[in-house]
């Protein structure tokens, strides 16, 4: 697959520049080689693709559900099919490793399988009457088209988690990619739906810049929902948006995870899943565990054991099949990064681990001797920094894992497993996994979170209760009597 081929908007069914003069430069992250350039979309050329969109949608709404599933099923085939090119551009522009790669490309495969499912699945209702000789339908329909705005950690699956069951349910899609990475969570996705046999003008692809078309995206008069994924800052502004001009949103925001280590937990498999938890995709993954709540009967053992394991984490070149911490996406979030571990430690935190940076290459770095009210403890770590803090009650650990803005994931681990359900049910956040990581997607499960971590739902039933919408119709058979005859 050409990734020069993947350079271009994808509107109305063509592959076009942008109108604009400005390019985006895209870049990999690791070596800032060049993979390619983008004349970026303007208003009129995001104009022009919400209309494509809604004129298409009208058409597709109207076309058999289970001619709609084969698009889908055809989508998963060719992403199984292209899965080592796919590979390459995850690698080249998110700056994921393989191992990473195959998680996500794993995880598209779900998820258009799953889409595959929904038509068949958007069902209505009959409901009863006290009027006389009434019948009353309930109806779902698309809610029209969506406008989706992908991230730049997950691309290709987070975009795809989004547009293809927005198709799948009968609307058409606007899709705007995270401007880091234009093609595996924008033009790629098009080119696969496109190859699936998706009819023209029904998904179209916007790459572009904030400062062209400031808010227009959102505050477009055609799109009746977004479904976003990214910061939490950001995030408000969509659902602020969103609001103003009576949109619907779904929020997959930011977290701040706690993974806690129980006293009769097995320290072993706690060190593997704390690791994973943490360092996959350099730690760029909104559930990510930030910080790592420790009984301090076991706090030394662990501590000894995680910072083993950590230490001989492999950096560098993504491209590397050895290396599990590539870079962060660009110099900016290193700056970032940087600046809260210096702070942290300025203010006594201690560096159990802490190695070099090299480039966008962050090696990971353990602090111990925070606090929860310390603000690297507040903030949501999108990078290979993680913390460990120790409890000695139960109670303590649940208000540990709870003072916090965030509620996405959470892990707790024990050998008691009725103890396990019991403190996850106490923890304020929309996912908790007992005896395993903090990351985990499924297709069928309502993914999202509580507080700032986000609004809404999307897997399984949540999807279709999300991007669809009711419609009343009753039904009367006979001749209503009204009080003013």
């Amino acid at each position: 697959m050409d990734t020069a081929a993947l350079t271009q908007q994808y509107i109305s069914g063509q592959w076009r520049d942008g109108a604009s003069e400005k390019t985006l430069h895209d870049r990999n992250p690791f070596d800032g080689r060049a993979i390619g350039d983008f004349l970026i979309a303007t208003r009129e050329d995001i104009d022009e693709a919400y209309r494509a969109a809604q004129t298409a949608q009208r058409a597709w709404e109207q076309v058999s559900a289970y001619d709609r599933r084969t698009v889908f099923e055809r989508a998963a085939r060719i992403v199984e099919e292209r899965a080592d090119d796919i590979t390459r551009i995850i690698v080249e522009e998110v700056g994921g490793t393989a191992l990473k790669a195959a998680f996500e490309i794993g995880l598209v495969v779900d998820v258009l399988k799953e889409a595959a499912t929904l038509p068949l699945r958007v069902q209505g209702s009959i409901l009863p009457s006290p009027v006389p000789d009434t019948e009353n339908y309930v109806h779902r329909k698309p809610v029209g088209v969506v406008g989706v705005i992908s991230p730049f950690n997950f691309p290709l699956f987070l975009g795809m988690k989004c547009v293809a069951p927005a198709l799948a349910t009968g609307n058409g899609v606007v899709l705007k990619p995270h401007e880091e990475t234009p093609i595996a969570g924008g033009t790629l996705i098009a080119r696969i739906l496109q190859d699936a046999g998706l009819p023209a003008g029904l998904l179209n692809v916007t790459v572009t810049e904030i400062p062209a078309i400031g808010d227009y995206f959102l505050e477009h008069p055609v799109p009746r929902m977004f479904a976003f994924t990214g910061s939490t800052a950001v995030g408000r502004h969509v659902g602020e948006v969103a609001a103003r001009h009576f949109k619907k949103a779904v929020l997959e925001l930011g977290g701040n995870s706690a993974f806690i280590v129980c006293e009769d937990a097995d320290i072993d498999y706690a060190v593997d899943s704390a690791v994973f938890s943490r360092f996959t995709h350099q730690g760029q993954i909104c559930m990510s565990a930030n910080r790592i709540l420790v009984h301090s009967a076991v706090a030394a053992e662990f501590k000894e054991k995680f910072v083993a394991k950590v230490a001989a984490l492999t950096t560098g070149d993504p491209a590397d099949p050895a290396t599990v911490v590539g870079p962060l996406i660009n110099h900016r979030e290193v700056v970032n990064l940087e600046e809260k571990v210096d702070t942290a430690v300025a203010a006594g935190a201690r560096a159990l681990v802490r190695g070099e940076t090299v480039g966008n290459v962050v090696a990971p770095v353990v602090l111990d001797n925070v606090r929860v009210t310390d603000e690297i403890a507040r903030a949501e770590l999108f990078g290979p920094v993680v913390l460990v803090l120790e409890f000695d009650t139960e109670d303590q650990a649940i208000a540990m894992a709870n003072d916090t803005d965030f509620g996405l994931s959470g892990a707790v681990h024990t050998r008691d497993l009725v103890r396990g359900m019991r403190l996850a049910r106490r923890i304020d956040t929309g996912m908790v996994h007992v005896n395993d990581a903090t990351i985990a997607d499924e297709p069928i499960v309502p993914f999202g979170g509580e507080k700032q971590s986000g609004i809404g739902r999307l897997g399984g039933q949540s999807t279709i209760d999300e991007l669809t919408t009711q419609q009343w119709i009753s039904v009367n058979h006979g001749r209503r009597i009204y009080p003013y005859q």
